[in-house]
């Protein structure tokens, strides 16, 4: 059968009279243009970005009717690259996926072919998206940082330890022998990061209330922030001499106060990690990576499963907060 005679099903956000309104409905496939794919969606999985987009959030979602989805795995349907053929296991995330571009929140997505990059032999389709955006990003800012700190040199401290970037670096960073401390506004939680990787807990509000001084006690070699705003100002603040911070995230604040000090003074680096566009060589670097040696098993993480179906109550626990781990779409039966 031609695939794109066939319609499909998609969680759909309209916007009416101001308001952004979700539903699951049924779509026709439009036709692919050169370089691009039509890929058959098995999984997907739920991120902070989406819940913006389903939200009505114009800074991520400028127009609408839009599909969200900013992570999907599946198998190519069909194919107008000479670099894909039909049948391959593949996965697409970050670019505009979900964004402005229809993205995994449906049986279906058609995109270009450079925003492709093949499933690694020892990954399963339910694993990428364990993993996903936001541990694409973990595995960024692990590599960065592992280049240049080494497990003797200090502990490593991670914020947002509960989220899905914080957790899975939590869990890389434990397994490569790192002495972990991980930041959370959840006390209930403590257990939870211990088993999937940190030695230590630091609460959200301890770090927030540190003194408001150009330069702290020194406490870390390195950090993986996921927050900005005060706790990242305060992780910089107390990172010891030439220690490294890397940065992905603004859900407390864009905004950073500081003085030049803990840059001029202790050497410390910061490097940002972007991982919409992150060089295609690095992502199969990093794909590849977390197939193999840095391997999460899937039960050492706090995950969730629903069908299209249940995407709107979990949308509504990320915006409160109260999302723990993961959540995965599951599109195939």
């Amino acid at each position: 059968m031609n695939e794109l005679n066939k319609k499909y099903k998609a969680f759909r956000v309209e916007e009416k009279e101001g308001k952004f309104i979700c539903s699951i409905q049924e779509l026709e496939l439009a036709p692919l243009e050169k370089e691009e794919l039509l890929i058959k969606v098995h999984y997907s999985s739920l991120n902070y970005k989406d819940a913006l987009s389903a939200t009505g959030n114009k800074g991520v979602t400028r127009e609408y009717p839009h599909t969200p989805g900013i992570d999907a795995v599946g198998i190519i349907a069909q194919s107008q690259s000479e670099n894909f053929a039909v049948g391959e296991k593949v996965i697409v995330t970050s670019y505009d996926l979900g964004m402005n571009t229809d993205g995994g929140f449906g049986e279906y997505i058609k995109v270009p072919s450079e925003w492709v990059v093949r499933l690694p032999e020892k990954m399963t389709m339910k694993e990428a998206m364990l993993i996903g955006t936001a541990g694409l990003t973990a595995g960024m800012s692990v590599l960065r940082l592992t280049e240049l700190i080494k497990p003797g040199d200090g502990k490593i401290v991670v914020s947002g330890a509960t989220g899905g970037v914080g957790s899975i670096a939590v869990s890389l960073l434990g397994k490569l022998g790192y002495s972990v401390v991980g930041i959370t506004g959840k006390e209930s939680e403590t257990e939870y990061l211990k088993s999937i990787g940190a030695t230590e807990i630091l609460l959200r509000s301890e770090i927030e209330d540190f003194k408001k001084r150009p330069l702290l006690k020194p406490l870390f070699a390195g950090a993986i922030d996921t927050a900005g705003g005060v706790i990242l100002e305060n992780i910089i603040k107390s990172t010891a001499s030439l220690g490294v911070v890397t940065c992905c995230g603004n859900v407390a604040s864009p905004k950073l106060e500081l003085t030049v000090f803990p840059f001029i003074l202790r050497g410390v680096t910061l490097i940002g990690i972007d991982s919409q566009n992150y060089p295609m060589k690095y992502r199969k670097k990093v794909w590849e990576m977390l197939a193999e040696e840095w391997k999460i098993n899937e039960e050492a993480l706090a995950y969730s499963e629903v069908t299209l179906e249940g995407i709107e109550e979990k949308i509504a626990l990320i915006l409160e907060g109260k999302l723990k781990g993961r959540t995965i779409i599951k599109l195939v039966a």
